[in-house]
């Protein structure tokens, strides 16, 4: 992507009604926009890192035998009052609609209800268990708190996943996959080493004590007691545990353990080997791809700005031309990376080399190539690491070598 052509431009300034250092990053580099309190979009540069957070979570839940469906943001009324959530009393973050006959329709924040009622129809025999279902959707919850940026919004999107087992041993053993799975995924987004597997409280989900993934951060909203360090092991603070230093932390995922809650109310049972009817034993876990996105921004931005890790960085390499001399060699660079099918941004674009650089660094992405004058002389390249800042130069082919390895 030539950088002249995004139609995003970055900012000097933060916008004046963001407060969160995600919010305000995010919107100077051209990631996001806002469209009103608690509610941004995704412009190119945001897309391509929500996108991959995305790829990286399926691959992590396909992994574990997930399958992936789609189901709708629209949901019948009547499957929610069979649970006694539809009440806003119960459920306090609905957003409602009605349909031209007066009927009235949930707009999606969660799925256990539409998903229980669904699979009444495809569960029948011990043969169809367990199964795991997973999807990516945007939920829409009636926040009244929206702030710290993306991390707290009205409209997100979502991986949340259901399983349904045969047995609670079953369950507890898919229950422990998705918990190693999601600290696998934290991993990969470059938070594995301050994230916790943290116990807490099921709020209006359930009444059991359920899982939470804390990651720790002055922006976070949460206090969590650390249990075990080598473990990542942690408390929230609503179970009551202070035998230890409290620290703040953001959720960046949760698991619920439901037993056959969900089940129960909509008949979904199976058949044994017997043909004895038997209970169904359900989970949930769900991540918000938005929030996580916002998560890394926070804990691992600096002064200069963003620093994506290299799993979700938006680009591989970001090349930069200093001068009208260069521009002719480092177009040639930005072919080749294109041809050897190298993922760059190529600022082409006629403005100062200090305003550049420090686009650059506002940007975030891990590599940053410069094109010299002095390049076009040697043939070698300034490489600039944008997490340590260290600079090292090498050649193109060394340069292809690195990046395909």
């Amino acid at each position: 992507m030539r950088q002249s052509k995004l139609f995003t431009k970055t900012r000097k300034e933060a916008p004046s009604d963001e407060v969160s250092k995600n919010a305000i990053l995010l919107t100077r580099a051209g990631f996001i926009h806002k469209e009103f309190a608690g509610v941004y979009s995704y412009l190119p540069l945001g897309l391509r890192v929500l996108k991959k957070i995305e790829n990286i979570i399926r691959e992590e839940m396909n992994a574990i035998g997930g399958q992936e469906l789609l189901m709708t943001a629209l949901q019948d009324s009547e499957i929610w009052k069979k649970t006694n959530r539809w009440d806003d009393k119960v459920v306090d973050n609905w957003f409602k609609t009605k349909l031209v006959n007066g009927n009235e329709l949930g707009i999606a924040n969660t799925h256990e209800e539409p998903i229980t009622a669904m699979l009444t129809e495809f569960i029948s025999s011990y043969k169809d268990l367990p199964l795991y279902v997973y999807q990516f959707q945007t939920k829409f919850r009636n926040e009244l708190r929206a702030k710290s940026g993306i991390m707290r919004v009205r409209e997100f999107l979502m991986k949340d996943l259901y399983s349904f087992s045969k047995t609670e041993e079953e369950f507890k053993e898919f229950y422990e996959k998705c918990a190693n799975a999601y600290m696998k995924i934290f991993a990969r987004v470059g938070l594995g080493d301050r994230t916790y597997r943290t116990v807490a409280t099921g709020g209006s989900f359930t009444t059991n004590l359920t899982d939470e993934f804390q990651t720790l951060s002055e922006a976070g909203e949460d206090i969590i007691y650390i249990t075990d360090e080598d473990k990542k092991r942690a408390v929230n603070k609503e179970v009551e545990d202070k035998s230890v230093e409290g620290r703040k932390s953001i959720e960046v995922g949760n698991i619920f353990p439901y037993g056959s809650k969900y089940p129960d109310v909509f008949g979904l049972h199976f058949k044994d080997e017997k043909g004895e009817r038997r209970p169904i034993f359900m989970g949930a876990y769900g991540i918000g791809l938005g929030r996580l996105m916002g998560t890394v921004v926070e804990v691992l931005s600096d002064e200069k700005g963003i620093v994506w890790p290299k799993e979700i960085a938006p680009f591989q390499v970001h090349l930069l031309s200093l001068s009208n001399k260069t521009k002719k060699f480092a177009d040639e660079i930005y072919q080749t990376l294109i041809t050897k099918e190298v993922e760059a941004l190529y600022d082409d674009r006629d403005v100062r080399a200090g305003e550049k650089f420090a686009d650059a660094d506002l940007i975030g992405i891990p590599m940053c190539v410069v094109i010299g004058e002095k390049a076009i002389e040697s043939n070698i390249l300034e490489v600039k690491d944008r997490a340590s800042g260290k600079t090292k130069e090498i050649t193109f082919e060394h340069l292809i070598n690195e990046l395909k390895s």
